[in-house]
């Protein structure tokens, strides 16, 4: 009878231990999921509207202000207007694709005429992808912002949008990376 009662007062402690620690990770998870923190694996599930609200919390987190969200059609080219921490006003397209794309420069130089159309002091360009190389040299040379998978991979573990400039243009690894990536992506 003892061992009996040992027994079930162990299961149910165990039980319990059990139900404490998955609610315990349900919570965590949700909070930061409020924090901004996703892995990219959400983010690739995000339909186009939902993308650009969770960069529109991003630049919120940052200390972004008088920020909103202009994306649907008839848009302009601009998804999230508003000002910089230091002042500046801004002007984000938001590009949610399949990781295998590239953006090519065509998309960097609609962003520039969408900077010029909003008066904006400053372009960024965020994906869920990367840049082509036509692209990349595009944005560098004219002051674009290209914020790409890696990038956003970053700035929603907690770097700041700002912080990324020291890093445009940067960080799309070689070849080799490229293929490791497409082989991950093809299967």
């Amino acid at each position: 009878m003892v061992l009996a009662t040992a027994a079930m007062v162990g299961w149910r402690l165990w039980r319990m231990d059990r139900l404490l620690r998955r609610s315990d990770g349900q919570w965590r998870h949700e909070e930061a999921v409020k924090a901004g923190h996703r892995t990219l694996a959400e983010v690739d599930r995000m339909d186009g509207g939902e993308f650009e609200d969770f960069v529109l919390e991003l630049c919120r987190r940052d200390g972004c202000t008088d920020l909103k969200r202009v994306g649907r059609s008839h848009d302009d080219g601009a998804d999230v207007l508003g000002r910089l921490p230091d002042g500046r006003t801004m002007v984000i397209q938001c590009k949610r694709n399949t990781p295998k794309r590239r953006i090519p420069s065509r998309e960097i130089r609609d962003l520039l005429g969408t900077r010029v159309h909003f008066g904006a002091e400053v372009a960024i360009f965020v994906t869920t992808t990367y840049f082509s190389g036509p692209s990349v040299r595009t944005a560098v040379q004219n002051g674009v912002l290209a914020v790409h998978r890696d990038h956003l991979g970053q700035w929603n573990n907690g770097a700041t949008l700002l912080s990324l400039r020291d890093v445009n243009g940067l960080g799309q690894g070689d070849r080799r990376h490229h293929q490791r990536w497409r082989d991950t992506y093809s299967s």
